[in-house]
């Protein structure tokens, strides 16, 4: 399990959840703590510093409110690296009315070089949550199963 970061540089963790893991990003603006829930999501799979920036995957979601908008964000992530079998280490995240346009960068899997902990299956509902807090920085969590 990674170590948490400082939230206030915009960063990610990794919080318990029974059998699952939860995944939390910190950021400036909604925008950023959505890239870093990204970050933490491959960070189940691999270390996202590890993971070079060679190919771009356009990803578009639409959802009513932002939570929604987190879940299917990370599920079309999911989706993107099974079917391509890839693994991305940087996201480009813009969000506006609802909809979210981003810009997945990493590369095809190797598994001796990234040498994957485990295959997620998607992001869920469990623990969801988008927030602005106090100090004005957002955080962005789910649980995903594993």
């Amino acid at each position: 399990m990674a170590a948490p970061g400082n939230c206030n540089t915009g960063t990610w963790e990794h919080f318990p959840h029974g059998a699952d893991v939860g995944v939390r990003g910190y950021g400036e603006s909604v925008e950023e703590a959505f890239a870093r829930a990204a970050l933490a999501l491959t960070a189940v799979i691999t270390d996202p510093a590890g993971v070079e920036q060679r190919d771009r995957v356009p990803i578009r979601c639409e959802a009513p409110d932002t939570e929604l908008l987190l879940v299917d964000w990370l599920n079309a992530l999911v989706y993107e690296m099974a079917t391509r079998r890839m693994v991305f280490g940087r996201f480009d995240v813009r969000i506006r009315n609802g909809r979210l346009d981003a810009t997945a960068c990493g590369e095809r899997l190797d598994p001796g070089r990234h040498q994957p902990a485990v295959e997620v299956k998607g992001a869920t509902y469990t623990a969801l949550g988008v927030a602005r807090r106090p100090d004005g920085t957002w955080v962005a969590q789910c649980v995903v199963d594993v």
